[in-house]
């Protein structure tokens, strides 16, 4: 019975951890075992040809100006994205959870949510129309305000917002949620005996409602800032990294130079570049996390 007892533990997280294994940390073994390789799509089922190549792989890609366009795109999505979703995403929660369980509010909550469980193919076709420079509606609504049309995808100077509009759209959702639930876990207790003592809503806001939610707070930092360090699907879907490279990112990169390429070598060591920068930014949150817990 006590040896029972001991491996009950191990036997419900083994799935969990097998899966981790093979799905996650192997294959990041693999890859970075292949970025200092030549694997190209003729060594494939030929492995007596695979060269080890050293650094040269990271050598080509970071004197690679896609590569380089690639990183500034990135953090231009992660340091603009970022803090726009996560605002946006507090303001509705915050604005809902004051509107509390009336009907009308959780017809908001479901509306403002489906975005995050809605295709991306299926989102795409109705997104084109919009931004369509000629037929889209943003510009038919800009016209009528006496306002020039904006050429929204099809030009590098407006692509990267147009796609930032899309995704702060597409991803508030989610994060609206778990805002909403850490501020429904906050006693109400404490705003009916601050407000006793004279306190403001914006008092309340940043003495009682922000600090009982900081670990909610952390996660979507952490959570969003991984998910925008790998911003794929938008720019897949929507512009193929157009036009002239003006909204390409890191994961599309490696996309192209593995798939249409077939340079898995240089795929593989701008994965790892990625998995590094992914890396040192979750260490920094985690912390600045542990700092402001003392």
């Amino acid at each position: 019975m006590k040896k029972t007892k001991c491996l009950t533990p191990y036997v419900f997280v083994a799935p969990a951890v097998l899966i981790l294994l093979f799905c996650s940390i192997i294959p990041i073994i693999i890859t970075f075992g292949i970025s200092f390789t030549d694997l190209g799509l003729a060594q494939l089922g030929k492995w007596n040809l695979l060269k080890f190549t050293g650094f040269s792989n990271y050598a080509n890609i970071l004197s690679d100006r896609v590569f380089q366009k690639s990183i500034t795109n990135t953090l231009y999505y992660v340091c603009v994205g970022v803090p726009i979703v996560i605002a946006v995403s507090f303001l509705l929660a915050f604005l809902l959870h004051g509107g509390g369980e009336r009907k009308i509010f959780s017809f908001f909550r479901a509306v403002f949510y489906s975005p995050s469980v809605t295709n991306m193919v299926a989102v795409s076709i109705v997104w084109l129309y919009l931004f369509n420079p000629s037929i889209g509606l943003f510009n038919d609504v800009l016209e009528f305000i006496g306002l020039e049309p904006i050429m929204w995808l099809k030009s590098p100077s407006t692509a990267k917002n147009s796609l930032l509009i899309l995704s702060v759209w597409r991803n508030m959702g989610l994060n609206m949620l778990i805002f909403l639930a850490a501020l429904q876990s906050v006693p109400k207790e404490l705003y009916e005996a601050s407000s006793l003592d004279g306190a403001g809503k914006l008092t309340q806001l940043f003495k009682i409602t922000l600090p009982n939610i900081m670990f909610s707070v952390f996660f979507v930092i952490v959570t969003t800032l991984i998910g925008w360090f790998q911003y794929f699907e938008e720019v897949y879907v929507m512009t193929e990294g157009g036009p002239a490279n003006s909204t390409i990112s890191m994961t599309y990169y490696v996309y192209r130079t593995g798939f249409w390429s077939g340079r898995f070598g240089q795929a593989a060591a701008a994965s790892v570049i990625l998995f590094l920068f992914i890396l040192v930014v979750t260490l920094v949150q985690l912390w600045l996390q542990a700092k402001n817990d003392k």
